[in-house]
Order: C-alpha cells, then structure tokens, then sequence
C-alpha cells in the first residue's frame, strides 16, 4: 500500500528506503509487527555499507499503526552501543497509547477520516489480540484499571 510513497520519498530526497512488510492483525497478533520491524532495523542497520548509507543519517518513520511501530522500535535500540544511532524518527498520526479513547484529540478528531476514534480503538483490540469484543468498554475507558489510570495521568490526561 506503501510502495508508491516510499518510492517518491527515496526519489525526492535522494535516499535510501527501506519498507518493511510485516505481519498484520488480527492474523497476528501483538508482538508479531514489532518483532519483524525491530529484527528488519537491526538487520539494516548491521549492514548499512551493503547499502551505502551513511550510519549518522538512519531514520524511521511511519503512520497509523506503523507510527506506533517506528516509535517502539526507536526506544527499543535508543540504549543500545552494538549498532549506530538513529537520527530521529517521523511519526505520522501515529496510535501511540490505549489507555485513553477520550482525550481531546480524540474528541477533536472523532468525526474526521480516515481514523474515526471508534475504528482507532477497534484497530488497537484487533492488533493487541484479534477481539474487538469489549470496543465498548474501550471507549468508555473501563478497560484500564484505575490504579493503572492514576500511575499514568501525569502523561495520558487531558491536562
């Protein structure tokens, strides 16, 4: 779905870019999008001269879900030494947290396309475990325990 853009981004900004197929929901479940983005990075970033890129200039990027992916990815080698830095990463409307269906950006946006905030949270349910069963419960945030709730509402409240 991708190919075309990537391949206007490679042309236009004269780099190289590497998309990565992974395995989609509700087919596989999570972890299977992150372990194939993470394993595809590394393997990337293990041979950058294969591909004449210089190490001080990798990023990642996504949208939507595969926001969510480039930025799971981006912490998850930010302390490593065995492998050269990213440089940023490029979150495009990224799903970046589940605890909160109501926040204002949701509310803002509930209405628009592409991403109605019912259909972000039934995405999240299929691609955490394949049910979307309790989309309900999501939406009314009654699937986070409050304890989890008050641990988090210094980063995920409408403050």
């Amino acid at each position: 779905t991708h190919e075309e853009l990537c391949r206007f981004i490679a042309r236009e900004s004269d780099s190289v870019v590497v998309s990565v197929g992974y395995r989609l929901a509700p087919e596989h479940k999570y972890p299977a999008a992150y372990e194939d983005c993470l394993s595809a990075t590394q393997h990337f970033l293990q041979h950058l001269q294969r591909y004449a890129v210089d190490p001080a200039r990798v990023t990642v990027c996504g949208d939507s879900a595969g926001g969510n992916l480039a930025a799971a990815v981006s912490q998850s080698l930010a302390g490593r030494t065995d492998l050269p830095r990213l440089r940023a990463q490029i979150l495009i409307y990224p799903g970046l947290q589940a605890l909160d269906f109501n926040l204002p950006s949701y509310q803002q946006n509930r209405g628009v396309p592409l991403l109605f905030r019912e259909r972000a949270a039934f995405y999240m349910l299929q691609y955490l475990n394949g049910n979307a069963t309790k989309l309900e419960e999501v939406l009314e945030g009654a699937h986070i325990p409050i304890d989890i709730k008050l641990k988090y509402r210094k980063w995920v409240s409408p403050d």
